[in-house]
């Protein structure tokens, strides 16, 4: 009889095998020829041609630098005759589309421009000459070698977790035949064949209402859990496990420079959204069974203590070289904000949760409203403190910076304030933390060419976050008030979500830049929660319909990081140096090797909490 757990041990060696085939999938296009060979990943080869007999200033501009200041990228010098050209080889970044400015360094005069979007390990040409003996300067761009598809380790990568996906689908629905189960019955004892469809299916037979832990839920009875609460925060934690890994080395599974999206921006907000909706569950499953409010808060306290004390630890890892130095010590975190978010709406929510939903007059005017009305001291709050946020961000005097400021500094803004970086969020930062205990490498610098700490994970920022934990919260009301009534939950959400996109179109004016308040990951800006919140309803309204509605999906293998979520993300941050979530690589500059070791690693901790979920093991704090 074949066992879940060998099972899954299968299916793990056939996750590597498939990585294996996604690295080999690169090789033929690892070593193209010529200068193509010598650039580096995310990089091509420019050669500049120049037959003018005039020296020329080569600048640079990125499609994502919003309204910025050219960059040098070299000089080249005059033709030394007549129709022969002089040419400088030049490298030149592939992620974004760039513009290339050529000027006359003897007068600053521009000559011309090209835009292109170059493509790795590529090998082009640029020719500049006068056109047809005139005055008029030519640019024509011309690709010497044709560059590799850095794609495709995505695509193949893509197509066979895909089929991954299909084949355990397709086993599952014939492992759930009669036919099947009755011949199963036949072979084997009737209780382990039980055991084994359940294991295989995915199908516990569990029907939920609430969960009993607000950051780490752990099993309570069968009866008590809604297991898509559990597969979003596990879809969440196990892309944010994926990005923090590197994500292949890709653009858009690292974090935006400044504003707009990319995958990596979408998973933290979503799993602090899930954190506020375990806590409306939990607060009202303990009231329910008649804890005192000031003992559930006193827990909420400690448990908070421990997470911002395990989130200092683990993103100042200093102690493992020596003594911890406490003049350059990180204080704002990941797991810091989960504990300050997680407190502040635990204790909202302690303040207005009622003991019994049962009760309630169902002829009262605000009835048809009750997952939001009988809450209103709590929104209340919260309008408080996004007015706070507004008015600090808006009005807070920044020395040598202008009111309301929201770019990212350094050469933004035509580098007028390029020491303004975040605005009020980063001054308030430097001034209560100081610039040694706040992040030094901010994603601004990365095309911003921004020189000022950062914290993405800063104290304006955790205002919002405690909202978009609230928003979830509100989602967590919405499954208590209306519980079993599928349809009126998933209304209600997705007319949630129509209010916060009409929000956020209306903050943004639709645009990435323009808006009022642009989303922007490292602000933590209001649009930014409104946004990913629309998202977060949208994703759960998909995943509330398929686990726990119609039960088509049992939640695998999302289900089981998101039951041990603490574990998971302590023990990816702590031991992401060591085999087999890294190891040397032969190649270094491949997107392909890259993208291997990232979903291993990633596979490794998908792994290891199923086999903690199977052997009943969980870290609660």
């Amino acid at each position: 009889m074949v066992q879940p757990e060998k099972h899954y041990k299968v299916f793990f060696l056939a996750v590597i095998a498939l990585l294996v085939a996604i690295c080999v999938a690169e090789v033929p296009l690892c070593h193209p020829r010529h200068k193509a060979a010598v650039v580096k990943m995310d990089e091509a080869s420019l050669t500049v041609n120049n037959e003018l007999d005039a020296e020329m200033v080569v600048s640079w501009l990125s499609d994502h630098c919003y309204q910025c200041v050219y960059q040098p990228l070299g000089v080249v010098p005059a033709g030394p005759g007549p129709g022969i050209p002089s040419s400088v080889d030049f490298t030149v970044g592939t992620q974004h589309g760039i513009t290339l400015q050529f000027n006359s360094s003897l007068v600053s005069l521009e000559l011309c421009k090209v835009h292109f979007h170059f493509w790795e390990h590529g090998n082009y040409s640029l020719w500049v000459k006068n056109l047809n003996d005139s005055s008029v300067v030519n640019c024509s761009m011309i690709t010497d070698t044709e560059p590799v598809n850095s794609y495709l380790p995505i695509m193949v990568a893509f197509l066979l977790f895909t089929g991954l996906a299909l084949l355990s689908a397709v086993g599952g629905t014939v492992m759930g035949l009669d036919v099947v189960k009755n011949l199963m019955f036949r072979l084997g004892n009737s209780m382990e064949t039980e055991r084994l469809i359940n294991s295989e299916l995915g199908f516990p037979g569990r029907t939920v209402e609430t969960a009993t832990d607000t950051i780490l839920p752990t099993p309570a009875t069968p009866s008590r859990r809604l297991r898509s609460l559990d597969t979003f925060r596990g879809l969440s934690l196990v892309i944010m496990v994926f990005v923090n890994y590197g994500g292949g080395r890709y653009w858009f599974f690292r974090h935006e420079s400044w504003n707009g999206l990319t995958v990596a921006d979408l998973v933290f907000p979503w799993f602090v959204f899930i954190m506020g909706t375990s806590i409306s569950l939990s607060v009202s499953s303990a009231l329910r069974c008649g804890l005192s409010r000031f003992s559930l808060f006193t827990k909420a306290v400690w448990r908070s203590v421990q997470l911002f004390l395990i989130g200092l630890l683990i993103i100042n890892p200093n102690y493992c070289q020596g003594p911890l130095s406490w003049d350059s010590l990180r204080i704002p975190g990941v797991l810091q904000r989960l504990a300050f978010s997680y407190l502040v709406v635990t204790s909202l929510d302690l303040c207005v949760a009622w003991n019994s939903l049962d009760n309630l007059p169902v002829d009262a005017w605000w009835y048809s409203a009750r997952e939001f009305l009988l809450y209103w001291p709590a929104w209340l709050c919260v309008v408080v403190l996004e007015t706070v946020w507004l008015c600090l961000t808006f009005l807070l005097p920044v020395p040598d910076c202008p009111s309301g400021y929201l770019g990212p500094g350094g050469i933004g803004d035509m580098g007028q304030y390029p020491n303004c970086t975040g605005g009020a969020a980063g001054y308030v930062d430097r001034w209560l933390l100081g610039e040694n205990h706040i992040y030094q490498t901010p994603s601004s610098r990365v095309i911003y060419k921004s020189h000022m700490p950062f914290d993405p994970e800063g104290v304006l920022g955790s205002i919002n976050s405690v909202f978009m934990a609230f928003l979830g919260l509100q989602a967590g009301k919405i499954l208590l008030h209306y519980k079993d009534q599928h349809s009126s939950i998933m209304a209600r959400f997705l007319i949630w979500s129509l209010v916060l996109g009409i929000i956020s179109a209306t903050l943004t004016k639709c645009s990435l830049n323009e808006g009022f308040i642009p989303v922007n990951k490292n602000l933590w800006s209001l649009s930014y929660v409104t946004t990913l919140a629309c998202f977060a309803l949208l994703l759960l309204v998909s995943i509330y319909y398929t686990v726990d509605v119609k039960r088509w999906w049992s939640g695998a293998p999302f289900y089981y990081p998101g039951m041990n979520s603490i574990l998971v993300y302590v023990g990816h941050e702590v031991l992401e140096e060591y085999f087999p979530f890294r190891w040397r690589m032969a190649n270094s500059q491949s997107h392909a090797e890259h993208l291997t070791q990232n979903l291993l690693a990633t596979s490794c901790w998908v792994l290891i909490s199923f086999l903690l979920y199977r052997k009943n093991v969980f870290w609660k704090i």
